[in-house]
């Protein structure tokens, strides 16, 4: 009835009203509903009138899509998920220098990193421009979720890699990959909230942008580029880790602590029962794989018969070997390497060859097989007093940005499309150096060079037995260049106190074997060891 008096009154024209009075029946007449009706609500629509009473702005802070529940808990989702992905990269971060329980993985572990690294990064993008979604924004996300999704597939579809990467790895790839598509869901959504809140308290979708939404998008675009590349990069480098896996080790995989791990061991020649006392030689190579240094020259040996055999490995994360959990020291190497012959059924005498840092490991297994060792020869060693340069903090800060950055595979893309690198070059060669393995145990070197390592090789030398033949064979070229480097080779030819020589080759680098005269003076040194040797056993 009241309605019914209130819209005749306003059609009576023997009646006329103001405006203003017009109004203020209006506004009565609203307070009326509202104490017979519900209240309203944030669906509630704001009907527009003649006077345009009851709009908002489109710039007033009101006209948010904060004021939906439903992109308030998208927003609250999005802030428990960087939480725990915040947790799990701080773990994942831990595990580079300390593995924690099962979360060691037979890679580097490296790329699980980069995977939650990626994913941190993509939600904090989406927590700072949450309430200016875009379009650009749901395209490149889709890009972004793509190429996450070929990555999980080439990682958990590639044997060799997903046994590397663990579960981990996988576990953080498909992490990343859903999180991806949750910031599409997420970007749809507030975009959604946006224009139901604007056509509510405005009567229209606004689609004009300020100044400082255009930067938002811009910016918002500028790095989810920077992120798509990288994922792409991620891809590419993933390429060439599943072309690197059909390269077959030369020898066998031997499973070893606990079966956490698996290294390479090959054994080359036959033994013989008619003369037991004839050594093997038990190869441990330098700074790199011992494929790409000492072991050729050792096979010419062989071939050559000077002698009748040799065995060498691929200390953790080197060549086809896997990476050992952290902290791993020289010494943990030596017990890795008995423990790996033990399987291969494979026993001494042994006369161990070795240069450069592997010189380290090889006085350390020589010291702990005091009656299988028969002989010791060291090509340009390093001297433990070395071991502070080993370990410096700065060398240890850039291998392992080294290692953050290896999954883009900047430098092996670089090298396989400019350079024509091969598989071999990657595993076993020149490049070996910038895989992500290689990277993770040099790291696990300098993290331990200091502490456990020297106090292992200090051990070593009080306890190596005195009468094990010793040879010698040092660069001239770093003998001449570093006085100390000199004095620190005279201090090794005293190791044992069996010295059967100690050579200077003029103008040998640090890889002796790689000049003429150099490899004359191994050649010949190396049949002295083998008979002195024999003579040792006897």
């Amino acid at each position: 009835m009241v309605s019914l008096w209130r819209n005749s009154k306003r059609d009576d024209p023997d009646q006329p009203q103001s405006q203003d009075q017009n109004r203020e029946e209006y506004n009565h007449q609203d307070d009326q509903d509202r104490t017979f009706n519900h209240e309203p609500t944030e669906r509630t629509s704001l009907l527009p009138r003649e006077d345009g009473h009851n709009l908002l702005s489109p710039d007033d802070p009101a006209v948010s899509p904060y004021n939906l529940w439903t992109v308030r808990a998208l927003r609250a989702l999005s802030l428990f998920a960087l939480g725990i992905t915040f947790v799990w990269w701080t773990f994942l971060l831990v595990s580079i220098f300390v593995s924690p329980p099962l979360i060691h993985t037979r890679g580097s572990g490296f790329f699980a990193f980069s995977y939650v690294t990626l994913t941190v990064g993509y939600l904090v993008l989406g927590l700072l421009f949450f309430a200016v979604p875009s379009k650009q924004m749901t395209i490149w996300g889709c890009v972004l979720s793509i190429i996450l999704l070929v990555n999980m597939i080439i990682i958990v579809s590639v044997p060799l890699i997903r046994l590397e990467e663990g579960w981990v790895g996988i576990a953080s790839i498909v992490w990343a990959t859903m999180v991806s598509l949750y910031q599409i869901i997420q970007n749809r959504t507030v975009t959604w909230g946006k224009r139901e809140e604007e056509e509510r308290l405005t009567g229209r979708e606004e689609t004009r942008r300020s100044l400082r939404e255009w930067l938002a998008v811009l910016c918002e675009m500028v790095i989810l580029i920077i992120f798509g590349l990288a994922a792409l990069l991620f891809t590419a480098t993933l390429i060439l880790r599943a072309r690197d896996a059909s390269l077959e080790p030369r020898g066998k995989m031997y499973s070893v602590h606990g079966d956490t791990f698996k290294v390479h061991l090959h054994c080359i020649g036959d033994r013989t029962t008619e003369d037991p006392d004839q050594p093997t030689i038990l190869l441990e190579g330098g700074e790199g794989p011992v494929e790409h240094s000492l072991q050729p020259f050792i096979d010419d040996a062989y071939q050559n018969g000077i002698i009748n055999r040799y065995c060498y490995w691929d200390r953790p994360g080197l060549a086809w070997s896997e990476n050992a959990p952290s902290p791993h020291s020289a010494g943990m190497s030596a017990d890795v390497l008995s423990e790996a012959l033990a399987l291969a059924d494979e026993s001494g005498p042994w006369v161990v060859v070795s240069a450069g840092v592997g010189s380290l490991y090889s006085r350390l297994f020589a010291s702990r097989h005091l009656l299988e060792v028969s002989g010791i020869f060291l090509i340009d060693p390093l001297h433990e007093g070395y071991l502070d340069v080993v370990g410096q903090p700065g060398r240890g800060f850039v291998l392992w940005l080294r290692g953050v950055l290896s999954p883009l595979g900047l430098d092996r893309l670089a090298g396989a499309i400019i350079r024509g690198r091969t598989r071999e070059d990657r595993v076993i060669g020149r490049s070996a150096y910038q895989t992500g393995k290689f990277i993770k145990a040099k790291l696990q070197e300098n993290l331990v060079a200091v502490t456990m390592t020297a106090a292992e090789v200090q051990s070593a030398r009080h306890i190596q037995m005195g009468e094990t033949p010793l040879v010698v064979v040092s660069s001239g070229q770093r003998v001449r260049k570093d006085p100390l480097w000199a004095e620190r080779q005279e201090d090794l030819s005293h190791i044992t106190n069996k010295l059967v020589s100690w050579d200077v080759v003029h103008d040998a680098p640090h890889e002796v074997w790689t000049s003429g005269e150099g490899r004359q003076v191994l050649e010949k040194r190396l049949r002295e060891i083998v008979e002195a040797s024999r003579a040792h056993r006897e």
